[in-house]
């Protein structure tokens, strides 16, 4: 894989220990704190995957998974999520995500997931 993962949460610890796991796979990543941050390092970076919380302040996750797939459709993105969704999340969801991670998550479940959206 050429590009980084980016790694969209506003928790610096979630985010942290994304970005740890992912390591543990020899994958890069960068991070960003919100939906916006994101979009910006989507547009200047050469980003192979996007994983991003559910729940942000300025941008949910499902409103930046919806502007990376209208600006750049070729980037998987998975969704991470602690809470139920409702049915327009699981519809958005099942039609767009890449993936999708429940919280809590295990190095299993990072690794399946990357197998299953990277290859």
């Amino acid at each position: 894989m050429s590009g980084k993962i980016l790694i969209v949460d506003d928790n610096p610890n979630m985010s942290s220990l994304l970005a740890e796991m992912l390591e543990v796979f020899d994958y890069e990543s960068i991070r960003a704190g919100d939906g916006m941050e994101a979009i910006e390092k989507v547009e200047k970076n050469d980003i192979s995957l996007v994983i991003t919380d559910m729940r942000m302040p300025k941008m949910s996750g499902l409103d930046l998974l919806r502007k990376i797939k209208e600006t750049k459709p070729e980037i998987p993105v998975v969704v991470i999520s602690g809470y139920a969704l409702d049915d327009e999340g699981s519809n958005l969801l099942s039609n767009m995500a890449d993936g999708f991670l429940n919280k809590p998550f295990k190095m299993a479940d990072i690794e399946a997931l990357l197998k299953q959206v990277i290859g």
